[in-house]
């Protein structure tokens, strides 16, 4: 089966700015991400859990597959969110199938 090149971009920022991160991914043209629960990890404020709190609070992870082509007006999109928060992004190499939904 034929792959085809991609990048993986994973964002983990605080919960309550998942909006404001996928409205500005979606303005910047991309078309799909998932985004998920964090239920805890570590960081450079040490370990940390989910576990106990209430509402929105904690973290979520925001993870597109896009052509690398795409890559910096992603990045840029994203960067102007995370810049001002709590988060993390990082930026892998992917191969997908059905390139033409990327």
């Amino acid at each position: 089966m034929q792959t085809h090149k991609a990048k993986r971009v994973e964002i983990i920022i605080e919960a309550p700015m998942e909006g404001r991160l996928t409205a500005a991914l979606e303005k910047a043209g991309v078309t799909g991400f998932t985004v998920l629960p964090v239920l805890g990890g570590s960081g450079r404020s040490g370990r940390w859990t989910r576990e106990g709190q209430v509402g929105r609070s904690g973290m979520v992870a925001v993870i597109c597959l896009i052509r690398p082509d795409r890559l910096d007006t992603l990045l840029e999109a994203a960067f102007t969110v995370v810049d001002r928060h709590i988060g993390v992004i990082g930026v892998t190499d992917a191969e997908v199938l059905r390139a033409e939904r990327f």
